[in-house]
């Protein structure tokens, strides 16, 4: 289903949202009735320390993972570091099959690498399928073998129905698992990787130019959620596993087969709603307020960082002379227009950044009435001021802020292609 066509379907949310819940006597789980219509649906909330069932609805019904699939993964890649297998730093090639694989994916040409780090921030942020073949790759000698390898250590975790085909969770009728397996593979990241669980709570990720957001949204949208992974393919609906942390109390949670991404975090979080209800939790009131938090992949030392603001501000400053420079010889019907360029190269880069959509259509929709107005009332714009307006525009600092990842650049393919494997 296409991105839009899922963006669509959040105004039947509220429809949806609304989850009747049962208390059972003597501290048994209160089930979660199923959304109307879903056969995909199952849920469970674990108590995030002991393992107790909070809330449950079809919790061991079988499902398919889709990119939660890609948790596994990572405990396998965190596994391997640990044992001294991998470091973060070694080199994950991508071979002619992984970057064969369809999107989501970050795009790197066969025959290239990444660094184990940039694998792990790439499956976490883009849920990249070519990187999770290509990790399945290095791990197993073939993606078939890690699945298998992946299937085993699963079993051994106490995830009795989940057998996995490949690393990704692209499509495959054999690969399944249920809310409680998902649920306890969160729990288990969190108890055996406290060191790298960190990852999971990463909002973006820059690989050279590109800059990558979370597809887990509810990172930014729920008091407390530190991780963990989104999901969805056509056979699974939209799958999500969430941990959040409050009042010293910790929840797992799994949501399966929800009708579009916005249903599921708002079931997710009525979900966990009850079950800090239930530890004793004060409930947080949700207002829309937007809680961001980011990590880094790779930390520059605050001297780098420091000389890249300057450098940034030495460009920006040196933009700003030449474009007054230039325009000083015009007539003052140009000066609104001088005023407008001066404040566009004040502001921060990312505000720049965050506008540009909005300018580019205001631009485009005055260019006709702009142009008419200068051929009646003064001379046709000249090629120094047109070379000036672009010296106005200061240079993008790559890393403007600390709390941006550098990583080298991996050289990833641009444009967005849609298929069924999103989330």
């Amino acid at each position: 289903m296409r991105l839009g066509m899922r963006l669509g379907l959040a105004m039947r949310a509220g429809l949806f949202a609304c989850v009747a819940f049962t208390t059972g006597a003597l501290g048994f789980a209160a089930p979660a009735r199923a959304q109307i219509g879903s056969e995909r649906y199952s849920a469970i909330v674990l108590d995030g320390r002991t393992g107790n069932v909070l809330v449950a609805a079809n919790p061991d019904e079988q499902r398919h993972p889709a990119s939660l699939t890609k948790m596994m993964t990572l405990y396998m890649v965190f596994e391997a570091i640990r044992e001294g297998r991998l470091s973060l730093e070694s080199r994950v090639p991508i071979s002619a099959e992984a970057a064969s694989r369809p999107p989501s994916k970050l795009g790197v040409p066969a025959g290239q690498s990444v660094s184990v780090e940039q694998a792990i921030l790439a499956l976490v942020t883009r849920s990249a399928n070519d990187v999770a073949t290509a990790l399945g790759e290095r791990l197993g000698g073939s993606e078939e073998r890690f699945a298998q390898m992946m299937t085993l250590r699963a079993r051994s975790l106490g995830m009795a129905r989940t057998s996995f085909r490949n690393a990704s969770g692209l499509p495959d009728p054999d690969q399944v698992t249920t809310a409680r397996d998902m649920a306890t593979l969160g729990r288990r990241l969190i108890q055996d990787f406290p060191d790298r669980y960190h990852y999971f709570g990463v909002t973006h990720a820059q690989f050279g130019n590109m800059r990558i957001r979370n597809h887990n949204r509810m990172l930014e949208s729920y008091e407390g959620v530190d991780g963990i992974k989104t999901g969805y393919i056509n056979a699974s609906g939209f799958n999500i596993v969430t941990s959040a942390n409050r009042g010293g109390q910790r929840l797992v949670g799994a949501v399966f087969g929800g009708s579009s991404w916005t249903e599921r975090d708002q079931h997710m979080a009525s979900l966990l709603d009850r079950g800090f209800d239930q530890l004793g939790v004060t409930h947080v009131a949700r207002s829309g307020t937007v809680l961001v938090r980011s990590a880094e992949a790779a930390a520059l030392p605050r001297a780098a960082v420091q000389r890249s603001a300057r450098q940034a501000a030495t460009r920006q400053a040196a933009s700003r002379r030449s474009a007054t420079r230039a325009a000083a010889g015009h007539a003052a019907s140009r000066r609104p227009a001088r005023s407008a360029t001066r404040q566009a190269a004040s502001r921060p880069a990312e505000s720049r950044q965050a506008i540009a959509g909005e300018t580019s259509v205001r631009q485009g929709s005055t260019r006709t009435a702009t142009a008419a107005r200068a051929t009646a009332s003064q001379p046709a714009r000249s090629t120094p001021r047109k070379a000036a307006t672009r010296a106005a525009r200061p240079a993008t600092s790559a890393l403007t802020r600390a709390n941006r990842p550098a990583l080298p650049a991996p050289t990833p393919r641009t444009g967005a292609v849609r298929t069924a494997e999103r989330r």
